[in-house]
Parts: structure tokens; sequence; C-alpha cells
């Protein structure tokens, strides 16, 4: 059984539902495109795409990421510009989607469509200790790849 925590949320378009989890065991709610009429992106676009939705988290011990849809990216390439969209405890307002063409046609998003999905997390600030060393391990230094392709 999954933890729950209460995420107050605000329809600033009254066409929306409100997001639900799609099954039992879903981590994410996918957000829906909130528009007025389809909007076409080219290939190597990049858009915001509304989803006519604010949240308030219930503190500075949670934050919502927005994640691509794996369907989206496997059948038209599509992705988030940002890579993840990071929505703090602090922001108020509507979720906006940064979607980018991909891939090598172009791809029509119609009012309604689900373009991301949301994903809560838990948060930890890090206090920073300054040392002049750090710990050895077995990997060191190695990156990009040093571990295996």
């Amino acid at each position: 059984m999954f933890s729950s925590i209460n995420v107050k949320i605000k329809k600033i378009s009254n066409s929306l539902t409100l997001p639900a989890y799609a099954t039992a065991a879903s981590a994410g709610v996918d957000l829906c495109a909130d528009l007025k009429e389809p909007i076409t992106i080219s290939p190597g676009e990049n858009t915001k795409v509304p989803t006519g939705l604010a949240i308030e988290l219930p503190g500075p011990h949670v934050v919502a990421l927005v994640f691509a849809r794996s369907g989206l990216a496997s059948r038209y390439g599509i992705g988030l510009t940002n890579g993840v969209g990071v929505i703090d405890s602090d922001y108020r307002g509507e979720i906006q989607v940064l979607i980018q063409n991909l891939g090598h046609q172009p791809v029509i998003v119609n009012p309604g469509d689900r373009v991301a999905q949301m994903v809560f997390m838990p948060i930890f600030q890090a206090v920073f200790e300054e040392v002049t060393e750090l710990q050895e391990t077995p990997r060191g230094k190695g990156g990009f790849g040093s571990t295996g392709i």
C-alpha cells in the first residue's frame, strides 16, 4: 500500500477533470492539455502546454515532478524540454508542460490529451560541509561509461 499526502488542487479552467491514477499501482497521475483547439508541434520545436491546474503541496518536504509519458516518447519522440519539471512547494501558478518534439514528424496535441505525468516525492535539503578530501571508493573518479556500456 502506498503512503499518501494531501495535495490541494485548483482548476484554472473548468474544462478539465481532476488528475487521477490510471491503475492501483500507478506512481504518477497524467496531466492533460488544457487547450481550446489543437496545436501542432513541428520537429525540433518546443512549446508550453497549459494544464489548467495549480497545486498546493503540503510543505517544503514534498516536490511534484513532471515527467514525459513513455508512450508519447516511444511513438512520437515527444519529451520534455527541461527533462523533468520541478514544482516547488511554494509555487502556486498554473502547471505548464514544456514539450519538445524530438521526432521527425509534426505532432498534434488535442484538447484533453494526456501530455505528461506528475509524481510526488520527498525532499531533503543538503547541509553542505566543506572538506579537503572525500572518502575513496573502488570506482573513484570514473564516470561516463566507466562501469561499462
